[in-house]
């Protein structure tokens, strides 16, 4: 009989090796889920934010880049209509068809304005000296577009600066837990260090996982923005330079 249970031990066949093996399965086959739910609130607060971060920056990021891409097309399409138009007042009527583009609005802001000009004056003789009422015009309207064009990016420039700092705190707070629980069960096996450790691990990738996207779009996207903004200073110059040759003589 002895030698009997001295063989079950020995191959893993008996009751008690059995229930080893159960246990040692459930320590071990967390998933990551339970790994989150284990890290106590602070540990779940931060995976909580880190992923409500990359959920709106993904969301910041569909939405700019239809949104700049769609003004580049139809900025593409509205400088080729305005230098085949004949007239101004022309192109005022087509510009409608522009309004994603942010030249077009710069377009129409200088032509309010110097229809405006031309009809406190009451002929085009009498709108010299007013170039200047047209160049604010110009200048306000390309700064409100800047505004637009840049709008929510800054989030994403938030996200990529603090997102990994989150994580690091995770990871902080996983191993500060992981010394706790060795201090209070009094031995450092893995079965008491490879939580906290797993825990700290998965913050760090969290963090990295929310800010690594979060920078490359904004990246591209400062990019994308820095071109329509000297496309702006050079059609607001090419507007200028047609508006004095014509109105301001």
């Amino acid at each position: 009989m002895v030698g009997l249970t001295t063989l079950e031990a020995a191959t893993g066949t008996g009751p008690g090796a059995a229930g080893t093996a159960s246990t040692g399965g459930s320590v071990t086959d967390l998933s990551l889920f339970d790994t989150i739910t284990h890290s106590g609130p602070i540990g779940v607060a931060s995976f909580a934010l880190l992923i409500l971060f990359s959920a709106v920056s993904w969301a910041i990021i569909v939405h700019k880049f239809f949104f700049l891409r769609r003004a580049a097309v139809e900025t593409e399409r509205f400088l080729v209509a305005f230098w085949d138009a004949k007239r101004l007042d022309q192109m005022y009527q087509q510009s409608e068809s522009y309004r994603r583009s942010p030249l077009a609005q710069l377009f129409k802001s200088g032509y309010i304005e110097l229809a405006r000009l031309k009809k406190r004056s009451g002929d085009e003789e009498g709108l010299a000296g007013d170039i200047e009422n047209v160049e604010r015009a110009l200048r306000r309207s390309q700064n409100s577009e800047t505004t637009s064009l840049e709008s929510l990016t800054s989030f994403l420039a938030t996200v990529g600066s603090t997102s990994p700092f989150i994580g690091l705190f995770g990871t902080v707070w996983g191993i500060m837990k992981a010394f706790h629980d060795i201090g209070r069960m009094g031995s450092a096996n893995l079965a008491t260090v490879a939580p906290g450790i797993s825990e700290a691990l998965i913050a760090t990738a969290a963090g990295l996982a929310a800010a690594i996207p979060a920078v490359i779009a904004y990246n591209f996207f400062l990019a994308r923005i820095r071109i329509l903004q000297s496309e702006m200073e050079s059609f607001s110059s090419d507007f200028l330079n047609i508006v004095k040759r014509h109105f301001f003589k």
